[in-house]
C-alpha cells in the first residue's frame, strides 16, 4: 500500500513543505552561484524508474568545462560547501513534483551505466531514484574509501531497498540523512556514528 500509493503522497507533501521552507535559502544560493561560478542550474539526463530517462536538476558546483581547466581546478569553495551539506540537491525537489524522482531511492546514476547489463537489469530500476537513500547513507563512512568496494556496497543496499521499501525504512533514512547533513563534513562523522544502519534497522 505504501509503495504504490502513500509514498507518492509523502513525497509531494514533504517536497512542497521543503520548497516553501528553503525558498529564501534557494534564492540566496542561486545568486551566490551566479556571482561566483556562473549560471546556477546544472541539468543532465539520468535513468529513472524502469531506466526511463529524465532531466535531473542540481545547483552547479563546478566551473564550466568550457573554461578549459582540469576537474581539480574547476572546484571552488562555494561548490564544495554545497556538495558537503547536500544543498546542491535542493533543485531535485522539482524532479519529485514532476514524479520523476522520490525523496528516498537509489542514487540516479549516469546514462553510460545503461550499457552495463548488470546495471540495466538491477532491481534498483523498479523504484524511482531519490535525493537520498539507503546506499547514500550506508556508504557514507570512510571504511568505503575504495571505489570498487563502495560501489559493490551501494548496489547491495539499492537491491535491499527495492525489495524492502516501507514507510519505516524511509523514515529511518530521512532521519539519518539529516544527522549526516548537520555534521557538515566527513571528518566530523565520528561524532554521529549512530547514523550507520544496524542489522536491526534493516529487518
Amino acid at each position: 500500500m505504501y509503495r504504490n500509493y502513500f509514498k507518492r503522497i509523502f513525497d509531494v507533501v514533504l517536497s512542497l513543505i521543503l520548497l516553501f521552507l528553503f525558498l529564501p535559502l534557494k534564492v540566496l544560493i542561486f545568486f551566490l552561484i551566479w556571482f561566483k561560478i556562473g549560471y546556477p542550474i546544472f541539468s543532465q539526463k539520468r535513468p529513472g524508474k524502469n531506466n526511463q530517462l529524465f532531466t535531473l536538476y542540481k545547483f552547479k558546483t563546478l566551473y564550466d568545462v568550457s573554461k578549459n581547466i582540469s576537474k581539480k581546478k574547476r572546484k571552488n569553495t562555494v561548490g564544495d560547501f554545497l556538495r558537503k551539506t547536500g544543498l546542491d540537491e535542493l533543485p531535485q525537489l522539482i524532479n519529485i513534483l514532476q514524479n520523476k524522482m522520490s525523496l528516498i531511492g537509489p542514487r540516479p546514476l549516469l546514462t553510460k551505466y545503461l550499457k552495463i547489463q548488470e546495471f540495466k537489469n538491477h532491481e534498483r530500476k523498479t523504484v524511482k531514484p531519490g535525493i537520498t537513500g539507503l546506499a547514500q547513507i550506508g556508504t557514507y563512512d570512510n571504511i568505503y574509501k575504495k571505489k570498487n568496494l563502495k560501489w559493490k556496497k551501494q548496489f547491495e543496499l539499492d537491491k535491499y531497498y527495492a525489495k524492502n521499501l516501507s514507510f519505516k525504512l524511509d523514515l529511518i533514512i530521512i532521519i539519518k540523512t539529516f544527522l549526516i547533513m548537520i555534521s557538515f563534513s566527513k571528518k566530523d562523522y565520528h561524532h554521529i556514528k549512530e547514523v550507520k544502519l544496524s542489522k536491526r534497522d534493516l529487518k
